[in-house]
Formats: structure tokens, C-alpha cells, sequence
């Protein structure tokens, strides 16, 4: 980890050193100890442990196995709020309706959330048969397109350990229920970043995703498009990839533009 200007600084507000350990602990791209906290912060040990004790308590931070720190369902919950504010709502559902119209079907965006993924935005196609999977659902990573596309950008080996934890229920016939053969899927999806689900989840459903990136090339959010097997196969999802893949460039300008408040 590169050591922290060790300039002396002012001391802070309690407020301040709080948001200063959410905002590192938030970036990060592996989980800080409470002892990396001080040393990156320049913050008492005994101060960062009673603060971080404040924050477990109230849920927004809390410690993995290895003692290391993760945000906490509320900070999650805190950041998904954010994130989709209906400040973007116009517009994010502008970008999703256009994209709907253009592979004339239904899409809309899902988070992950544990082992599970949430649906947070969609439209609905103007076909008479539909796919009802409502907003706020939550869905199985290890069938599901968004699903597998999230696993596919965790990094070993904690993908691996993660995948060997999972129930891999059987939702369908072609449910994918061995680890092996799931961590294979997974592998050949990190290379294309195409989720598939090719009647994986629900019989008589197909749906493929792309991921919605942050400027340092992060997944956050997950693109999808779902359509009835008596419409579309798998391979006429995958040609939209091009459309989707658009639509998700500009999802992310969305959100990371703070100027767009609408």
C-alpha cells in the first residue's frame, strides 16, 4: 500500500475521519485492515478502532473473516440510493426506452447485492407476452446473465471460494449446478463480458447483459435484456450486444456526470 504524505495535518472532526474511513474503505480495491486505515489516514489506532466500532454498530461498515473492512448493508443500501436518485430518473429511463424500442424487448438494470441480483430499473416491451420479473426481485448469481457477468469480475481465488459456497439450487433443466463447470463459464464470460443465460433461470426465458462501468473501468451496474424463448433465442440476444453496449456507455456518463440534474 503507498505510504500516506506524512506532512502533519490539522486534526479533523470525527465527521470528517468518519467519511474520510467510508470513502477509503468504499475505494479500495481490496478490503483495508483497521491498521491500513491509520497508516493510509494518518489517524490514531485507537481512534480508528473506536470509530470503526461506531460504524459496525450502526451497520455502515463491518469486518470480514480476515478482520479486514467492507461496507455494510446500510452504506450499501446508502450508495445504491445515491447512484439512482430519481435526479436521473428522466434521463435513465430515456436510455433505457430507446434501448428497449431498438431490440424490441424488455431491459433494464440490476445490482448485485451478496450472492443475489436486484433489479433496480427496467422497461417493459410492447409485446402481449411478457416476463414479469419486477423491480426490487432479487435473483440468483449462478443463473442468471447479470449474475454470472458479476462473478466473471471477481478476481481469484476469492470467485473460487465464492462459487464453492454457493447452493447452485437447480432452477431449471439447464441450470448449471457443478462449481467446475460454472467457474468455466464464468472464465469464458470475463473474457467477452456477455452474460448469458440461455434458459438457465427461468424455462422458456433468455436474457444477456453487459456491464455498466465507472471512469477507472469498474462494474457497478449490470445491463440486461430478457425476452420469451417463443420470441427469441439466445442467439438473437447476442446480436444486440451491439445495442446494449451503447446504451450502457451512456448509462454511465449518467451517472457519472453530477451537472445532468434532472
Amino acid at each position: 500500500m503507498t505510504a500516506p504524505d506524512r506532512t502533519p495535518r490539522t486534526k479533523g472532526s470525527a465527521i470528517e475521519r468518519v467519511m474520510e474511513i467510508v470513502e477509503m474503505v468504499s475505494a479500495s480495491p481490496r478490503p483495508p485492515s483497521p491498521a491500513d486505515i491509520a497508516w493510509q489516514l494518518d489517524i490514531p489506532k485507537p481512534t480508528v478502532h473506536r470509530l470503526l466500532q461506531q460504524l459496525q454498530s450502526d451497520g455502515y461498515l463491518q469486518l470480514n473473516m480476515r478482520g479486514q473492512v467492507v461496507p455494510g448493508e446500510r452504506l450499501v443500501t446508502v450508495a445504491r440510493g445515491v447512484l439512482y436518485t430519481s435526479r436521473h430518473k428522466a434521463l435513465r429511463q430515456t436510455i433505457l426506452r430507446r434501448l428497449s424500442a431498438e431490440v424490441d424487448e424488455t431491459c433494464g438494470i440490476s445490482l448485485a447485492d451478496g450472492v443475489e441480483m436486484v433489479y433496480y430499473d427496467r422497461v417493459q416491451s410492447n409485446w402481449p407476452l411478457q416476463i414479469h420479473l419486477p423491480i426490487g426481485m432479487h435473483s440468483p448469481v449462478w443463473c442468471t446473465a447479470s449474475g454470472k457477468l458479476y462473478l466473471s469480475t471477481i478476481p481469484n481465488p476469492q470467485r473460487a471460494r465464492i462459487i464453492a459456497n454457493l447452493p447452485l439450487q437447480r432452477m431449471t433443466h439447464r441450470t448449471i449446478t457443478e462449481p467446475a463447470a460454472l467457474e468455466a463459464t464464468v472464465q469464458s464470460i470475463a473474457k467477452t463480458e456477455l452474460g448469458i443465460d440461455d434458459e438457465e433461470f427461468i424455462a422458456g426465458m433468455v436474457a444477456v447483459s453487459v456491464p455498466i462501468k465507472d471512469t477507472q473501468g469498474r462494474s457497478y451496474a449490470f445491463l440486461y435484456v430478457h425476452a420469451p424463448t417463443l420470441r427469441k433465442n439466445i442467439d438473437d440476444l447476442r446480436a444486440c450486444e451491439p445495442a446494449m453496449r451503447r446504451a450502457a456507455a451512456d448509462l454511465a456518463q449518467l451517472i457519472e456526470s453530477p451537472e445532468h440534474d434532472v
